[in-house]
C-alpha cells in the first residue's frame, strides 16, 4: 500500500485551509492548489522530528526549572512559560501527524481538532512574546543594572507571563470556530469552510502580523542593538566580565536566528499567500500558477514555524547560568552514580566467582564505590541571571 502523500487525493471546490494546511480552490474547471502529496510529506517528515525533539528537551527544561532549580528568578519565569507553552504544543503534534498520515482524515473529536489548531497560534505568539519579554528583561539588566533589581521583580514577571496568556489565548478564539468538514468521504480538519471565513483569516492576519510579530521583532531589534553597543563600549574595560559578554551575544543570536528563521518567513509567506487568494482577481491569468506556488511556500515556512519549540531549549542554556549549571551537575551526578552502580555491580559479581571457585581474595579499596558523601558536596553556582 502506497504511502498517503504518493496517492492521489481527490481535491474538493470551496473548502479552504487555514495558514497551516494547503488549498484547494475551484475557479471555472480548474482547481488551483491541489499539492496535497507535497504537503503530507513535508509535514510527516517535520512533525516526526518537531515531536520527540521539542516534547524532550522542553520537558527536561521544565523539570529543571521546578525541580532542580533552587531560587526563583525573573528570568526563570518567562523561560518557564515558555517551556510550558512548547510542551502544550508538541502535545498536540502527534493528532497533526495521524491526521497526514491517514491522507487528511481525522479520526478524533471535532473539539480537539478546534483545539489543535488553536493550540499551533497559542504556542506561536506566546512564544513570541515570551522572547519579547526576556529581550526586554535583558536590555534592562545590561543598561540599568541598579534600577533593573527594583524595577524588575518574580512578582511582576509572574502578572506579565498572565497576562501575555490571556491576551494571545482571547486573540486566537476565531481559530476555535472551525471545526471538522465532511468531504468526498472523509473529514477534514483545519479547514474553514467558505471566503467568507477566508476573508475573516485575511482580516485576522494582519492584526497578528502587526501586534504578534512585527513590534516585538522591532522591540527586539532595538533591545540588542543598545545590549551589543553598551558591551562594545565597555569591551576594553578590565572590569568587564567576558562570560556576561560572550553569554549576551548567544541569547543574541539564538533569539535572532528564531526570528529569523521560524517567524519571519511564515509570517511573509502567509501574508502573501492570503492577499493572492483573497484580493487577486479571479480572472488573472496565472492565478492558479501563482497560488500553487504561493502555497508550496507556506508549507515550507510553517514547517519552520513549528520547529521553534525546537530552539528555545538553547535559550535556556545560555541565557541563565542557574540553569546551566544545575544541567552541568545533574549530568555529573548522573554519571557519577551510573560509574558507582557499574563498579558496584561488577564486584558483586567478582564476590560471586570467587565464592565459587576458591577463597575470596582481598579487594582493592580503589575498586570501592566513591564515598556518596562526596556527591552531596558539590557546590552550585547560584549567582544572579544576567
Amino acid at each position: 500500500m502506497a504511502a498517503p502523500w504518493m496517492t492521489h487525493q481527490p481535491s474538493y471546490p470551496a473548502n479552504v485551509s487555514d495558514f497551516s494546511v494547503n488549498t484547494a480552490l475551484q475557479y471555472g474547471n480548474r482547481t488551483c492548489g491541489n499539492n496535497e502529496s507535497f504537503k503530507f510529506l513535508a509535514y510527516t517528515i517535520t512533525y516526526c522530528i518537531v515531536f520527540p525533539v521539542g516534547l524532550l528537551c522542553n520537558s527536561l527544561a521544565l523539570y529543571v526549572f521546578l525541580c532542580l532549580t533552587p531560587k526563583t528568578s525573573v528570568n526563570r519565569v518567562f523561560n518557564m512559560n515558555l517551556a510550558l507553552s512548547d510542551v502544550g504544543f508538541s502535545l498536540t503534534l502527534p493528532f497533526r501527524l495521524i491526521y497526514y498520515l491517514r491522507g487528511g482524515h481525522w479520526d478524533f473529536p471535532d473539539w480537539l481538532c478546534r483545539w489543535c489548531v488553536f493550540s499551533f497560534y497559542l504556542n506561536l505568539y506566546t512564544s513570541v512574546l515570551f522572547l519579547t519579554s526576556l529581550s526586554i528583561l535583558r536590555y534592562l539588566a545590561v543598561l540599568y543594572p541598579i534600577r533593573n533589581r527594583s524595577l524588575v521583580t518574580v512578582r511582576r514577571a509572574q502578572c506579565v507571563c498572565l497576562a501575555i496568556w490571556l491576551f494571545v489565548a482571547l486573540s486566537s478564539t476565531p481559530f476555535l470556530l472551525s471545526g471538522t468538514l465532511q468531504g468526498h468521504g472523509r473529514v477534514h480538519c483545519f479547514e474553514p469552510s467558505s471566503l467568507v471565513s477566508w476573508r475573516r483569516i485575511f482580516a485576522l492576519n494582519y492584526v497578528a502580523v502587526t501586534l504578534g510579530f512585527l513590534l516585538p521583532f522591532l522591540t527586539i531589534l532595538a533591545c540588542y542593538t543598545c545590549i551589543i553597543h553598551r558591551l562594545m563600549v565597555r569591551r576594553m574595560n578590565a572590569k568587564q566580565q567576558p562570560l556576561n559578554r560572550r553569554r549576551a551575544v548567544h541569547v543574541t543570536a539564538v533569539i535572532l536566528l528564531t526570528f529569523l528563521l521560524c517567524f519571519l518567513p511564515y509570517h511573509v509567506a502567509r501574508s502573501i499567500h492570503l492577499h493572492a487568494v483573497v484580493a487577486l482577481p479571479t480572472g488573472h491569468p496565472r492565478r492558479c500558477e501563482i497560488i500553487e506556488l504561493l502555497q508550496k511556500i507556506l508549507v515550507v515556512t510553517l514547517c519552520l514555524a513549528a520547529s521553534n519549540s525546537c530552539f528555545n531549549p538553547l535559550l535556556y542554556y545560555f541565557s541563565g547560568q542557574t540553569f546551566r549549571n544545575t544541567v552541568r551537575n545533574s549530568s555529573r551526578r548522573w554519571s557519577r552514580g551510573s560509574l558507582s552502580s557499574f563498579k558496584q555491580s561488577s564486584l558483586l559479581q567478582g564476590r560471586a566467582k570467587s565464592r565459587e571457585h576458591g577463597p575470596m581474595l582481598p579487594v582493592n579499596s580503589d575498586s570501592y564505590p566513591c564515598d556518596p558523601a562526596q556527591e552531596n558536596n558539590v557546590i552550585l553556582d547560584r549567582a544572579e541571571d544576567l
